[in-house]
């Protein structure tokens, strides 16, 4: 065992935290015992963790809760939302950062080719302004239907285009079409479309906690299982890739563990913070 031990632990929620449900586009918003002890264990050691999902802000809370990531004691915890495009600490949550764009000109480019596609933006602490409504499940808080000229009136941080009729490889297809300029773009596990801020992503938002924090990426492990976790597998001094990680996510990981369905997350934290790790307790 090496004696390198991350002091920084980014973690995405669904497909690594959270498992799927199957067939659903949702995941059980429940943590398994064996990823919770594990996580708490990386705490008591004294390292941060930091929770790097796609989900909107107001999503990731519970999550937060659910892990036991804070107390009274303990600093707010930093969360990167968005996939990277906001930063907040919680409790309570406050925005600290934040990148936006005008997407009006890539979501109009891809309504060409999916003109029936559900389109959304967050509505801070409310939930979503939709064209239409999603299927259930799949967005957090309220649904508050407008037009799409409504949506993209404004600068927003990130935009959700999700296509029922279409499949991944369509909008992986779609997204090298169109080259979208002007954005970065990640394609979910199904037909669902991440419009962000060109240079943001979940590493950039780790980029600025770890700043903050004075932590370099040399001492950070980061784990994920979807194509929007890829550029913070590469950032970080140890991306591990779930299991049931497509084969893109696999290539830019640095290693492999088990999938979400076998706590994954478990398996790869019991190798830095093993049974036992805690307050003065030796590597």
């Amino acid at each position: 065992m090496t004696s390198w031990r991350p002091l920084l632990v980014a973690l995405d929620i669904d497909g690594t935290l959270l498992k799927w449900v199957e067939g659903s586009g949702t995941t059980h918003e429940e943590i398994a015992p064996a990823v919770r002890d594990a996580v708490r264990r990386a705490l008591d050691a004294g390292t941060q963790v930091v929770l790097a999902s796609g989900r909107s802000a107001h999503g990731m809370t519970r999550i937060a809760d659910l892990l036991g990531l804070h107390d009274e004691e303990s600093e707010r915890l930093w969360i990167v939302a968005s996939n990277g495009a906001v930063v907040f600490r919680y409790p309570p949550l406050e925005v600290v950062h934040e990148e936006t764009f005008d997407a009006r000109a890539a979501v109009e480019a891809v309504l060409r080719h999916h003109p029936d596609a559900l389109v959304a933006v967050e509505e801070r602490g409310v939930g979503y302004r939709v064209n239409r409504h999603f299927p259930d499940g799949e967005l957090s808080g309220e649904m508050k239907v407008t037009t799409v000229d409504d949506i993209v009136s404004g600068p927003v941080s990130r935009v959700i285009i999700r296509d029922p009729n279409a499949t991944a490889d369509d909008f992986v297809e779609l997204g090298r079409k169109l080259g979208l300029h002007g954005t970065n773009y990640v394609v979910g596990w199904t037909a669902w479309l991440d419009l962000a801020p060109v240079g943001v992503s979940k590493a950039s938002g780790l980029q600025y906690v770890a700043d903050e924090l004075g932590i370099a990426a040399t001492d950070t492990l980061a784990i994920g299982d979807g194509r929007n976790d890829i550029e913070m597998l590469q950032w970080a001094h140890r991306g591990v890739a779930m299991g049931q990680s497509v084969e893109a996510v696999h290539e830019a990981a640095d290693a492999v563990t088990a999938s979400v369905y076998d706590d994954g997350v478990a398996v790869e934290l019991a190798q830095w913070f093993p049974n036992g790790t805690g307050p003065g307790t030796p590597a």
